[in-house]
């Protein structure tokens, strides 16, 4: 095994970009990648960095038989695009299986920490993203932070809908907002559920200003209660309300 597959296998073991390589060693990442495909070789001082950041001696770095004895296989994929907008990739993939996190970053971002204007990961951040714990103006995940429209396991936004769901207008098993629909519903203005608990309460198991047993009144009586009430509230969310059933 020649020194640029030794670097190569020692970076994937490590679960780093050629990027990240370069920034500790402060050279190019074109630099790692000449070194990986053995058209240039570091010069002593860049072996003894690239010793201390790949946890090797410079030894077990030359040596072969070392090399091979101690690296496990890794499987991973990086792509960087070639196209970038203001410095930033336009698509960073950064997926595998080994030692370390995979972090993504580009205008279209896929890893285990990704950032981008659309973002996939366990940990997505993006104005679209989707991941386990995700944030960003529309966001999907099982923790749902998101501007606009959240939706998730834990779902916090403008719109939110999920197991639980605190927003501006929520939709959940637990559901709190301004204006909220659930199994159990805490709003300011108006919630409906099964039991529900704000200032005009619809459900079966209601709590307010304003109760009403869901059965016992008609959709129409329900959209003049709340425009009684609220004649500002938008003509959807009335009709959201004044439909609804359970």
């Amino acid at each position: 095994m020649k020194l640029g597959e030794h670097i190569y296998h020692l970076r994937k073991q490590k679960g780093i970009s050629q990027e990240q390589l370069a920034e500790e060693i402060n050279v190019t990442r074109q630099t790692i990648s000449n070194w990986e495909l053995d058209s240039t070789s570091p010069n002593p001082e860049q072996l003894k960095l690239l010793s201390k950041t790949l946890s090797v001696s410079i030894d077990e770095l030359l040596d072969n038989d070392t090399i091979v004895q101690k690296t496990k296989p890794v499987f991973g994929y990086e792509y960087i695009s070639k196209t970038k907008i203001k410095g930033i990739p336009l698509v960073h993939v950064n997926l595998g299986l080994g030692h370390g996190i995979k972090k993504a970053k580009g205008i279209i971002a896929i890893g285990d920490i990704a950032k981008g204007v659309i973002a996939l990961g366990g940990i997505a951040l993006g104005l679209f993203s989707l991941g386990g714990v995700s944030l960003g103006l529309l966001a999907l995940g099982g923790l749902a932070l998101a501007l606009l429209l959240s939706v998730g396991g834990v779902s916090i936004g403008s719109i939110a809908l999920g197991g639980m769901a605190i927003g501006f207008f929520s939709i959940g098993g637990l559901s709190i907002g301004l204006y909220s629909i659930g199994g159990c519903s805490i709003a300011k203005y108006i919630a409906a559920g099964d039991y529900a608990y704000g200032h005009i309460a619809i459900g079966n198991h209601v709590k307010g200003t304003v109760e009403l047993i869901k059965n016992e009144v008609t959709s129409s009586e329900i959209r003049n209660i709340i425009v009684e009430h609220f004649p500002r509230t938008w003509n959807i969310i009335v009709s959201i309300f004044s439909n609804i059933t359970f």
